[in-house]
């Protein structure tokens, strides 16, 4: 069978024919106006225009950011259709769900009921802050997707802080939390350290743990150009992706004719897990070679000798053993590194879903700085990032965790005294709901029930959460599992690019854009800060405030706010009016400016390397839970994956050779078993991959998911769960707790 390549034609015609669905029209006024794009973090819109990337370059769209507009330019939800019962409404797939049209009409679920009733804008906001006020602090979180606002973000975490609670999680904490941790303790800073004019200075791109071809599409782009002009592109995933093979960019004619252009100059396909392991035996070989920056370690490091030790004290044979790799294979690329003059390392959630995620990166941030990769124009480091704003989300502090000074600066604006306790992460919130310690959650955006970990624990414990209030444009499947115990509202908001007033969103590279808003498509709707503020505005004494929750309806009162309170952020004060966008300041690292307490980088030794990692006898298979191209997130566009042969989500990809052992065919159904599920009557394909890994769709391999978390970061298990096979006679596609 012909190795599928990413992009080309069959992406131009989905594209143009998405766009012909919603209407060529609306599509095109949606990606033409001054918004930033609703899908991934790399850069797209704003005030450059909204085909235009951060550096300048047009045309710049994917098939993410058209089919991130392509529901939300759909008619309403049909009233018959809402007045299903819920059961019903559990029927549809989450793609079915997604394409039921817009929800434009507050949606109340009584205790006891089984169907939503409409309800008016006035009574859910008063309902939701009476509820809100009879509810104890600590007995309460707050949640957000990136694809808020940073205004609505601002007003989130201070609605829940005035509460009284630092209760306060954002969709990061899944995915780049470790990224945070690892990247804090090595260079200070949790972010990227480079801009996106740095990938066109480079002669070396590593792609860790990430298949930018289904996820970040724009960013092959930019690993083109690095091949074209003679650079090295290095990616290390246990999956052989055809698309970061091969890939034919559509906005290049020379490689559509050509039937696509190679991005990978080198593939390393290691075991699930042993990214640590295949990092060392890089530096192994890099510093075997002298091929080290001995001057820049001298000069701006600290614990190189500690990290030499541990590097020199792993063998070959135990490098080997645990990644599945030669070291020929190891040492080819280590040499690829050495010769290098600027290297940026990305990576994404193949590196940070581990018990040992913040490792992981503290790995790679080491590997860097044994080169001084990190600090100079052309390197550093780059995490992935999905949402279009989940870092903004985290700047503006939508966090269980604030540093002292801005608790201050917040304090001084509104004249009142917040609490200091430290708050629950996004787990850790539903571990107390789980024990009956939550009676009231808001989740502005995102899909909490699918993107956690341990399906079923995780309904059931959302379904012990007294009130839940949600804000969404359209409905998924978190809205209709875990809520058949108390209360729930949902509340319909506009798009970004509905809003009435602009909005700003920040990149994945710190660069904060402009979103002018201004498109008029549903009525009834109301925006992210309107509903927040509003409230904010029933559930406290205004008079004990300085600052209203009234004027917070103004998005420049609220950048004026976050200016004043959130270091780095000064220049969101008059960008409302200035339109001038910009990087968040003492972000980007073009100079050796390290962020520690002692302003020098850190080596971290992973001592851990040394202790032999075990397989449980009884779950012999390690499995990773992946996305497809037809998917964001969670929330899914199409139901087959055009870059793995047209695989349905009930697919789980396995090493030919384990096959074999097996005796099983592509086709086969077998039940996958971890000690937390089963996913039943899934069927079984062949994918390059090393044997004894698997690969199954995220979210519904989430049934199989643990209750192991990073314990430094917190981040579940999602990538290396140790799981066995067995035949099935069960009904295809059904999955069990």
């Amino acid at each position: 069978m012909k190795t599928p390549v990413g992009g080309g034609p069959k992406k131009i015609a989905y594209a143009l024919g998405t766009m012909k669905r919603v209407g060529l029209k609306n599509s095109a006024k949606a990606l033409t106006t001054n918004n930033t794009c609703k899908a991934c973090g790399l850069g797209m819109g704003g005030q450059l225009g909204g085909m235009t990337n951060e550096a300048g370059e047009f045309p710049s769209v994917c098939n993410k950011s058209v089919q991130a507009q392509s529901t939300d330019i759909q008619a309403p939800i049909p009233d018959e259709l809402l007045a299903s019962s819920i059961a019903d409404l559990r029927e549809f797939s989450a793609k079915e769900l997604e394409h039921l049209g817009r929800l434009n009409v507050p949606l109340y679920k009584a205790p006891g009921s089984t169907g939503f009733s409409k309800v008016e804008w006035q009574w859910a906001l008063n309902f939701i802050a009476e509820r809100l006020k009879s509810t104890q602090p600590d007995r309460s979180f707050f949640y957000s997707s990136g694809r808020s606002s940073n205004e609505a973000g601002f007003v989130l975490q201070l609605l829940a802080r005035l509460h009284g609670t630092n209760n306060v999680n954002n969709c990061s904490f899944y995915c780049h939390q470790a990224t945070g941790v690892g990247l804090g303790t090595t260079i200070g800073t949790g972010t990227s350290t480079v801009e996106l004019n740095d990938l066109s200075l480079c002669d070396l791109v590593f792609v860790i743990g990430a298949n930018p071809a289904s996820n970040h599409p724009r960013f092959i782009h930019q690993l083109k150009a690095v091949r074209e002009r003679g650079g090295h592109v290095v990616v290390i995933n246990p999956a052989r992706e055809p698309g970061l093979v091969k890939f034919a960019v559509p906005k290049s004619m020379r490689s559509l004719i050509a039937g696509g252009t190679d991005i990978a100059s080198s593939y390393l396909q290691p075991k699930i897990g042993s990214d640590r392991y295949l990092l060392a035996g890089i530096s192994k070989a890099v510093m075997a070679s002298q091929d080290e920056d001995r001057a820049f370690i001298d000069q701006h490091c600290d614990g190189f000798e500690a990290y030499r030790s541990v590097i020199d004290g792993l063998n070959w044979d135990r490098i080997c053993a645990e990644t599945g790799l030669s070291q020929a294979a190891i040492e080819e690329v280590a040499s690829i590194y050495g010769a290098s003059k600027n290297a940026v390392f990305a990576w994404g959630m193949g590196i940070t879903h581990h018990v040992f995620g913040s490792e992981n990166v503290e790995a790679i941030a080491s590997l860097a700085l044994l080169r001084g990769m990190i600090a100079r124009p052309g390197s550093g480091l780059l995490p992935l990032r999905g949402h279009s704003n989940v870092q903004g989300i985290g700047t503006i502090g939508v966090k269980p965790v604030l540093s002292e000074a801005v608790f201050e600066q917040m304090e001084s604006l509104l004249q009142v005294r917040l609490p200091r306790k430290r708050g629950l992460d996004t787990f850790n919130a539903l571990e107390a709901a789980a024990r009956e310690r939550i009676d009231f959650a808001m989740m502005v955006g995102g899909n909490l029930f699918s993107a956690s970990p341990d399906s079923k624990w995780t309904e059931a414990a959302l379904n012990k959460i007294g009130m839940k209030v949600y804000l969404t444009t359209t409905l998924n499947r978190g809205h209709l599992h875990g809520i058949d115990d108390g209360e729930t509202l949902v509340l319909p908001v506009k798009a970004r690019d509905e809003e009435s007033q602009s909005t700003t969103q920040e990149s994945m590279f710190n660069y904060v854009r402009l979103s002018d808003g201004g498109i008029d498509r549903i009525d009834n709707l109301r925006s992210e800060v309107d509903i927040i503020a509003s409230i904010g505005e029933r559930a406290f004494d205004r008079r004990a405030l300085k600052q209203s929750f009234e004027s917070f309806q103004r998005h420049d009162t609220i950048r004026e706010a976050i200016a004043q309170t959130i270091p780095g952020m000064d220049q969101l004060k008059e960008i409302g009016v200035a339109k001038r966008e910009f990087y968040v300041r003492q972000r980007l690292m073009h100079r050796p400016e390290f962020k520690t307490p002692n302003r020098r980088a850190q080596f971290i030794a992973p001592r851990e390397l040394l202790v032999e990692s075990r397989q449980p006898e009884d779950y012999p298979y390690v499995l990773a839970s992946i996305r497809s191209e037809g998917q964001f997130n969670s929330i899914i566009y199409e139901e087959t994956d055009s870059y793995r042969h047209d695989a349905g989500r009930d697919t789980l990809f396995m090493a030919a050779s384990d096959m074999g052992e097996l005796g099983l065919a592509n086709g086969d159904r077998v039940d996958v078993v971890s000690r937390r599920g089963i996913m039943r009557g899934v069927r079984v394909r062949s994918f390059e991959l090393p044997r004894g890994n698997l690969l199954a769709y995220y979210p519904e391999a989430n049934v199989l998911t643990e209750h192991q978390l990073d314990p430094r970061s917190h981040t579940p298990n999602f990538k290396s769960i140790p799981v066995a096979l067995r035949r099935t006679a069960a009904r295809p596609g059904t999955v069990t707790g």
